[in-house]
């Protein structure tokens, strides 16, 4: 959680203190350290009054003094003072909202316990947005001025030429031969010629509607060329004239033929526009799909969906340069400069982000096939299980903008609740699901690979997620700082989870008994020899399972364990949230939100809670089908089946969060990426393991709190490397390269390890 100082504003923020009586000391920087601690503290320690001046914006707020100590000498009043002043400072954080409901989104951000978003929940005002992302949600009817030809030729644009313009091209030449050879649909014939030479280059054309004046002049005289005072080229939309000089209807002229009573319109419908619609369909399909192409579906979308629909004469294509000299009544209606935008990776469907939005259908998808084609005559159990897979990735960035909207809309009580039931939501569907679909099978397997996936969530969340955001932020902003007191709640949170869900394992380890299934002599008699030479042993692992050491002994403190760990879990919110909450100093700066009025939330409450069951029914169904498809997997020999759990099974999940956590340390607000990994690792101990022992204890699936050897070492590494590295309240890339090398090699120990004993 980030404890950085931050100001509102340049103007309206600063800080006084008063006059403190002076003694003999002064605050030094030190000699490495390149930052302004030094005139902080002096001004802190000798001036009447501190008037902070401009604090850097949220963007650099973590580029402080590294290392700084404080020498007896005229101005301080003691070495705490100093110490104590600069860290109140530090620990300042000040919240930039648009309005309330975003406010309290960021501040949930904070919140132990709450999951952290980074999207935004309410609809961001898009003239108040960037011209980046103006043009990201442009409809492409605005003309701009441009130098020349050559500013249009991109790597996009020729990309485009290859990938659609030539086929679309030839489809509208075609259509346009057989508009012609009916003769009616000679009008549309042209039309589509026309349209041919502009889709084969559309970039800097546009495509105009013809207003009332024009038609009128070219019914009047239609060898003649209307040519009125030129338009101003830098106007946005070329529309009506305020001048326009209305011209006489000539009565011994005919009336013009509405669109709809016309043969041709017919013709063209039932001929001309089907064959267009599949094309333009595929187009925005495909252009839509790959997401940097996007103005290439909003082209084909609007010409399918206005353009074709014109009559013929309604519409011009015109040149940039023929647009100069244009000075009659038209409305633009398409105007493409580029074919691709790699902002789009920013682009929103309704708050949510396009990726996202694309991989929904592969939840249909995995449906279909998973509970049509049961005798797999259609997709192999291997595409099965790695669609259903996938389809949890949106599924569970639907829960995640779900629970951050109501969050956001709601009281802390509420959006505590909704966090502790949605929070882990996705991996308990698919843990239970394993579990169920292992018993009802009689397979033990599936019972290892719900620990590996565990396991490897903690790991993932300790050493992967954390270490990829040091790395990128590190990259981007060199060195960013967090408060080592506010991650000290977490790492000791951390502790106690660990500690607790790996109690049973060391008490089984430590009184249980050592069985081994065969073992043998050097001399290679069995063990009914009475040589005494040494024994090799194979499958050895600690009998628990006998009556009086398991039903006695491990269970009892297993049901323990779960039930003390929730109520760690609770005393955490209750100290991070409510009697400790000054640690983390989260306020909302004044003038900074705009209130509820005139706040358009993307997703109201009741509509986040319908996704929310909505996304948690589906996610089970994939999870049921990912479980009913892994067994090909878990029977490749060259894999180990701790492997597939402690990575796919594990970590595809939180893609979401990853996502979440990388953007997080790019806007150089590292604790927050930290945080996010710490809070899943916190709620897998905490609250996941629990529960699935509440489940066992109720309907048992098999289900034993104890975990291997490398499961148990790995985790507890883990938990100390990370909290060594988190001592400092430092991070950079160097760091966080560390901690995903050991993240791969721990991989590599369970890429290399046999399978379960039983599989």
């Amino acid at each position: 959680m980030s404890l950085s100082s931050v100001h509102s504003s340049d103007t309206t923020s600063r800080r006084r203190r008063q006059d403190e009586h002076t003694q003999d000391s002064a605050c030094e920087l030190d000699p490495q350290s390149g930052c302004n601690r030094e005139q902080f503290v002096d001004r802190l320690c000798g001036t009447q009054q501190l008037n902070a001046a401009h604090v850097p914006a949220p963007s650099s707020y973590h580029c402080l003094c590294p290392a700084t100590k404080c020498l007896s000498a005229h101005t301080c009043p003691s070495h705490h003072a100093c110490e104590d002043s600069w860290e109140e400072i530090q620990t300042k954080r000040t919240i930039r909202a648009e309005n309330e409901v975003e406010a309290n989104k960021l501040v949930n951000n904070y919140r132990f316990g709450f999951r952290k978003w980074k999207s935004h929940v309410t609809e961001r005002p898009l003239e108040d947005r960037s011209d980046v992302v103006k043009e990201l949600y442009s409809e492409l009817n605005v003309i701009k001025p441009h130098s020349g030809p050559g500013q249009l030729i991109t790597c996009g644009n020729i990309a485009y030429v290859f990938l659609f313009g030539w086929w679309v091209s030839l489809a509208y030449f075609l259509v346009g031969v057989l508009m012609f050879i009916t003769v009616t649909g000679i009008p549309y014939g042209n039309l589509c010629w026309k349209l041919s030479l502009y889709f084969l280059w559309p970039f800097g054309n546009s495509i105009h509607e013809i207003g009332n004046t024009l038609r009128r002049c070219c019914e009047l005289a239609p060898d003649c060329e209307c040519n009125i005072t030129p338009a101003d080229d830098n106007s946005p939309v070329l529309l009506p004239s305020p001048t326009e000089v209305l011209l006489p209807e000539m009565p011994q002229r005919p009336q013009r033929v509405p669109y709809w009573r016309r043969v041709s319109t017919y013709v063209w419908l039932l001929l001309g526009y089907p064959p267009l619609v599949v094309i333009h369909t595929l187009v925005c399909f495909i252009s839509w799909i790959l997401v940097f192409t996007i103005p290439v579906s909003k082209m084909n979308a609007q010409t399918l969906a206005v353009i074709l629909l014109l009559a013929p004469e309604d519409v011009s294509v015109t040149t940039s340069s023929q647009r100069k000299h244009q000075g009659y009544e038209t409305r633009a209606l398409l105007c493409c400069y580029h074919a691709a935008n790699w902002y789009y990776y920013k682009y929103t469907v309704d708050g949510i982000n396009v990726f996202a939005v694309n991989l929904l259908p592969l939840v249909i998808v995995a449906l279909v096939i998973g509970y049509i084609d049961r005798e797999n005559q259609y997709a192999s159990s291997n595409v099965k299980f790695a669609i259903a897979l996938c389809s949890i990735i949106p599924l569970s960035y639907y829960i995640g903008m779900g629970i951050a909207s109501i969050s956001a809309q709601s009281n802390f009580a509420v959006g505590a609740v909704v966090n502790a039931t949605f929070g882990s939501i996705t991996e308990l569907t698919f843990y239970i699901t394993a579990l169920l679909r292992g018993h009802q099978a009689a397979n033990p397997c599936l019972q290892e690979v719900v620990k590996a996936a565990l396991t490897g969530t903690l790991l993932g969340c300790i050493l992967f997620i954390p270490g990829i955001c040091m790395i990128i932020g590190g990259l981007r902003h060199s060195e960013q700082r967090f408060s080592s007191r506010c991650t000290g709640v977490s790492s000791a949170l951390l502790f106690i989870s660990v500690g607790g869900v790996f109690a049973p394992t060391l008490f089984s380890k430590a009184y249980g008994n050592l069985v081994c299934d065969a073992c043998t002599n050097s001399t290679g008699g069995n063990t009914t020899s009475n040589s005494s030479g040494p024994f090799v042993c194979h499958n050895c692992h600690y009998d628990v399972n006998n009556g009086t050491l398991f039903h006695n002994h491990v269970e009892p403190l297993v049901y323990t364990v779960s039930a003390l760990l929730p109520v760690a879990y609770i005393i955490g919110l209750i100290f991070t949230l409510k009697t400790h909450s000054h640690i983390y100093n989260i306020h909302v700066g004044e003038g900074q939100v705009t209130g509820h009025h005139g706040t358009v939330v993307h997703w109201s409450r009741w509509r986040s809670l319908v996704i929310l069951i909505m996304a948690t029914v589906l996610t089970s169904a994939c999870a049921d089908l990912a479980t009913e498809h892994i067994q090909p997997i878990l029977n490749q020999p060259n894999i180990s089946q701790y492997f597939i759990g402690v990575t796919v099974l594990a970590m595809v999940p939180e893609i979401p969060e990853i996502v979440n956590g990388i953007q997080f340390a790019l806007q150089n607000n590292i604790s927050l990426s930290l945080e996010v990994g710490s809070c899943i690792a916190v709620q897998v101990c905490m609250l996941q393991i629990p529960i699935l022992v509440l489940f066992n204890s109720f309907y048992d699936v098999g289900f034993v709190l104890l975990f291997s050897d490398q499961h148990l070492w790995a985790s507890i590494f883990s938990v100390i490397l990370v909290n060594y590295i988190f001592m400092d309240g430092k991070s950079d890339y160097f760091q966080g390269t560390a901690l995903v090398v050991v993240y791969l090699i721990l991989l590599a120990l369970y890429y290399f390890a046999p399978s379960p004993a039983g599989c």
